[in-house]
């Protein structure tokens, strides 16, 4: 794996300050059915790292201080934790909304045909990742056969009731461009997934985010490894809007590593960057007795939150 991120410290990035922190943003583990070329977590079938139970509850106190209304499970496959379960019964218990950061495709693994109905029951946001409406490019991004096991796996969601009127069960697309560019305008790729993906196969949803591939872990590799790093950044750089800067998704969201460490966005989390000002990690143990600092932490992969219509764990920033 090449490091990417001496290409990265150095950076004329603008600084950005944290606002009311709304959405706790929890990495459940990185482990993973899949192994996509996308991936900035390098998240695959062999990764260990889990968050244990003490962690989450632990999690779940630092949000009740912070006043968060959002829990947001990723991972990896978040349902791949085995106290992943606990995890979406407590917070809900606790009033919190539960969003799922899911691959469709765990649905369709042995022993985990449970996932379905388990979000529904539990009125969980399913967020699922479907990087494109043709089976060749998701196949390609993802690997032989992931298209129609995420074209089953979102039919038993809508069969469940999501993306019903009145169900109260929302369904939204994540789409991954399959390479070295940015995302189409979110709004006319969502029309073109919804037409295809009803006509084709009778699937609906609520909304289509598109995301920006940050140049971080296996797809910062891989644009090494093939000469597009340097033309890529050039891109984001060339593509930056002042105007997403106070919409990013970091203003508002706190991200919490599997260990408990805690960062300012899932990206510095995968580069290792602390909080800003602080030489050492912080834990969310530290936050029970302690305050945020007001200051982002912000590197050259920033850019990729901010080029053209912008980008978040919510799609478009504009």
């Amino acid at each position: 794996m090449r490091d990417t991120w001496p290409k990265l410290e150095h950076s004329d990035f603008p600084s950005i300050e944290r606002g009311r922190i709304t959405t706790l943003q929890l990495n459940l583990g990185y482990r993973c059915n899949l192994s996509c070329i996308h991936c900035h977590v390098n998240a695959g079938p062999r990764r260990t790292e889990t968050m244990d139970r003490e962690t989450m509850q632990l999690a779940l106190d630092v949000g009740k201080k912070l006043g968060v209304s959002i829990l947001d499970m990723t991972g990896g496959s978040p349902e791949m934790n085995v106290d992943f379960r606990w995890l979406v019964e407590t917070a809900r218990a606790q009033g919190l909304h539960v969003m799922d950061r899911l691959n469709p495709t765990i649905m369709e693994e042995p022993g985990y045909e449970w996932v379905g109905d388990f979000l529904a029951a539990n009125q969980v946001e399913a967020v699922a990742s479907m990087p494109c409406y043709s089976q060749a490019n998701v196949d390609e991004q993802r690997g032989n056969g992931v298209f129609e096991n995420s074209i089953t796996a979102l039919q038993k969601l809508n069969a469940l009731g999501y993306a019903q009127w009145g169900s109260g069960l929302a369904l939204n697309l994540v789409y991954n461009p399959n390479g070295a560019f940015l995302p189409p305008e979110q709004s006319t790729l969502e029309a073109d997934y919804r037409g295809l993906l009803a006509d084709n196969f009778g699937i609906r949803f609520n909304h289509l985010y598109t995301i920006t591939n940050m140049p971080i872990q296996r797809f910062g590799s891989w644009l090494i490894s093939k000469g597009k790093f340097d033309s890529y950044m050039e891109t984001l750089r060339n593509a930056h809007q002042v105007a997403n800067l106070d919409a990013v998704m970091c203003r508002s969201t706190l991200s919490v590593g599997y260990d408990g460490r805690v960062f300012d966005c899932d990206f510095n989390q995968m580069l290792k960057l602390p909080l800003a000002g602080r030489k050492h990690d912080t834990h969310l143990r530290d936050l029970l007795d302690a305050e945020l600092p007001k200051q982002i932490g912000v590197a050259g992969h920033c850019f990729g939150c901010t080029a053209g219509q912008g980008s978040s764990c919510g799609g478009a920033l504009n």
